[in-house]
């Protein structure tokens, strides 16, 4: 295997887990999730010549899984789906009560409410990710993503209560 391969291969394991979370945030079924993971890695692939470190590796892979997840791969696999809200079960394990794992289920149903580019802020803003990261990950200036964070957070209290 040559070393660009290797590379890769370690990126992508170290930082799975961001993939997995943008999965997660974008699609509900396992199966249309398990494809978009490939979709991304593979579009991560395609573009890996082409970084050049001049972004944080993790930014420019929130960019390109995001954009993969928000574009073109949705168009392509978009079927109209409806699930009653009684019968949307969370893969959760039990952190101590029914009553954290109520507030978390309520937390997911909302954040899945927010547009598209609001599920990818805070995604990255719950990951801890510095607002100059999420900036230039969504392509927008940091003053713009404070403005939008405390509207969203507003918007989510709103749903939530």
């Amino acid at each position: 295997m040559i070393k660009e391969e290797q590379n890769f291969i370690n990126l992508i394991n170290e930082h799975q887990g961001l993939i997995h979370k943008i999965c997660i945030m974008y699609e509900n079924d396992t199966d249309v999730r398990n494809d978009l993971f490939q979709e991304i890695v593979l579009q991560l692939w395609k573009s890996f010549p082409s970084f050049r470190g001049e972004a944080k590796i993790t930014t420019w892979m929130y960019r390109i899984a995001l954009n993969t997840a928000i574009s073109g791969f949705r168009k392509q696999t978009r079927n109209v789906k409806t699930e009653d809200l009684q019968e949307v079960h969370f893969n959760i394990s039990d952190y101590g009560g029914d009553d954290h794992e109520e507030s978390f289920q309520k937390l997911q149903w909302a954040i899945r409410q927010l547009s598209e580019i609001e599920r990818a802020m805070i995604m990255m803003a719950l990951e801890e990710v510095p607002y100059e990261d999420i900036a230039e990950t969504i392509g927008i200036t940091q003053n713009n993503v404070r403005v939008r964070m405390n509207r969203i957070r507003e918007k989510l209290r709103k749903l939530m209560s």
